[in-house]
């Protein structure tokens, strides 16, 4: 089974409240079950792509979603997104303030190989 990391950049817990307090992302989110271009979002959430572009920029600066690129060999090149998390987890501090804590699983073979060897060194 695949480890889960805690994101070290950590958005902001104000950004992350006003990604998930609104409808349209939520219903973006649960979309993108597989990576999806913009287009695609627009036709199958019927919002205007205008829209579109300032709900995944709020998804986005939230760390929400993730943009890709889709490298073509007949050099028409797509961009896709993508859902950057597993779990969003809120906590209370000990000063009583909220905190915000992403995980995200390990995606990058760079990723899973510093974790392993964390782990390596954590036993020896």
């Amino acid at each position: 089974m695949e480890r889960k990391r805690i994101s070290p950049e950590a958005p902001a817990l104000q950004d992350v409240l006003d990604a998930l307090d609104d409808q349209d992302c939520r219903t973006i989110l649960r979309l993108l079950e597989e990576p999806l271009t913009v287009n695609e979002l627009t036709e199958r959430c019927d919002i205007p792509q205008s829209t579109m572009y300032r709900k995944l920029d709020l998804l986005s600066d939230a760390s929400l979603v993730e943009e890709k690129l889709e490298v073509r060999p007949d050099g028409r090149h797509t961009r896709r997104y993508v859902v950057n998390f597993d779990e969003v987890r809120l906590s209370l501090t000990e000063d009583r303030s909220l905190d915000v804590e992403i995980s995200r699983e390990h995606s990058r073979p760079e990723e899973r190989l510093s974790a392993l060897w964390s782990e390596v060194r954590k036993e020896t």
